[in-house]
């Protein structure tokens, strides 16, 4: 351990990191294990030209899940690696026989970049390139309850088991396709959007562009214009975070206007419209757009009047009034305005969301953030953190948001409780 924080902290590795030059360290690391290009690329699953396009920057560096995978595979510590990718600062140079409090160490080795496994997300991508048969289990199971089991790991925020559960869910949802049947085909649609959504919180962008594209292809076989509805909405979110807000918005409302032309004639139409309006809403207020942002809002809260929890197996829609109000958080978090969100959202409570209560926490705490109060902010992550743990410690954007707070506000009371906290 102690020859490799000299190695991290050498002169060398110091430059590298000080110049962003992500393919040099990466050059450097692997050069320090004494393994080829070759060795490299045999352990992440990529081609030698792929490692050597990235050392020479004729690949960009922004491709995630592989800088991921080579940095498990080269043992690069994430602080080395967040900092050269401007995601969390250096850790500081240690003086020899020098001893004392590491500080923020331990939520150091908890980076963005460290949300998921480099094996389990491996997998998954090798799943999705060269779909294997189901397994007995997942036979046993069936899709429609192999998936219900998935939501419930996605709303309690555990990452790395849905991602490790995603390549048998697939297979499964795959081959009861095999009877044509347009219920089938929604069932896959639901499974690929569930992977998208899964993949885009885990930071995994390029794997959840391909399941949502996928989603669209198998809503199409679906016949349905829920099915349609739902996938288009998760490959809106993804081209959000792609920046394209202008085709993001163009496929969820087209699909949503399709939807409606129906004349949301049950409660499961209704809320797929509201939940769709809610997205196309805070795709509006990252581009900046207000009037829009605050007219789509404004049409989800009419549509979801008076709505309950939906749960057809097939559509994973569980959208109230109540998290219309949640969107409405976001929608004022995105435009600035995090005082408004907080007043708009002042009367929800936990006991309004039967799912994903640390979301009503997370969304405030980003708020509170905005606003400048450390105190408040940490009570909201705490609150998160007891109603799902892995919601603050793995989901990388929360994570980044806790990190950043214990860093710069240790001496508020609050903050140093959160800290403990994330430390055990």
């Amino acid at each position: 351990m102690h020859g490799t924080d000299s190695l991290w902290n050498s002169r060398p590795a110091q430059e590298l990191v000080a110049a962003k030059d992500i393919g040099g360290l990466l050059r450097f690391a692997r050069r320090a294990k004494h393994l080829r290009q070759a060795d490299v690329g045999a352990t992440v699953g990529y081609d030698p030209s792929a490692i050597s396009r990235l050392e020479t920057g004729r690949r960009r560096a922004s491709d995630m899940d592989l800088l991921r995978r080579i940095a498990a595979a080269l043992e690069i510590p994430p602080h080395v690696l967040g900092a050269l990718l401007d995601i969390a600062p250096a850790a500081p140079a240690k003086v020899a026989g020098a001893t004392g409090d590491q500080g923020d160490d331990p939520m150091r080795r908890r980076t963005v970049l460290a949300t998921v496994p480099a094996g389990l997300l491996a997998r998954l991508d090798h799943a999705l390139a060269v779909p294997a048969p189901p397994t007995s289990t997942a036979q046993q199971l069936g899709a429609a309850a192999r998936y219900q089991q998935a939501r419930k790991l996605f709303d309690a925020g555990r990452l790395a088991q849905l991602i490790d559960a995603m390549p048998d869910l697939l297979a499964i949802a795959h081959a009861d396709t095999n009877s044509h049947e347009p219920a089938a085909y929604a069932q896959l649609t639901a499974c690929y959007t569930l992977a998208s959504e899964t993949l885009n919180k885990a930071g995994a962008h390029e794997a959840s562009r391909l399941t949502a594209d996928r989603a669209v292809i198998f809503a199409d076989l679906a016949e349905s214009p829920l099915s349609k509805t739902v996938a288009a909405r998760a490959l809106g979110i993804v081209l959000r975070h792609q920046g394209d807000h202008a085709l993001a918005d163009e496929v969820a409302l087209t699909a949503a206007t399709t939807l409606e032309a129906t004349g949301l004639p049950t409660p499961e139409h209704a809320a797929t419209y509201a939940l769709a309006l809610c997205t196309c809403a805070y795709n509006a207020a990252q581009a900046g757009r207000r009037d829009a942002a605050t007219s789509l809002i404004n049409e989800a809260h009419r549509a979801a009047a008076g709505l309950t929890v939906s749960t057809r197996s097939g559509h994973p829609v569980a959208l109230t009034a109540a998290q219309v109000t949640l969107y409405q958080l976001g929608i004022h978090w995105a435009l600035g305005d995090a005082g408004a969100g907080l007043y708009a959202a002042r009367d929800l409570r936990p006991q309004h969301f039967p799912k994903r209560r640390a979301r009503l926490h997370t969304d405030r705490a980003r708020a509170w953030s905005q606003w400048g109060k450390p105190a408040e902010t940490a009570r909201a992550l705490l609150s998160a953190h007891a109603e799902a743990p892995a919601e603050v410690r793995n989901r990388p954007s929360i994570r980044g948001l806790a990190t950043d707070l214990i860093r710069g506000n240790h001496a508020t009371p609050e903050v140093r409780l959160l800290a403990a906290t994330l430390a055990r």
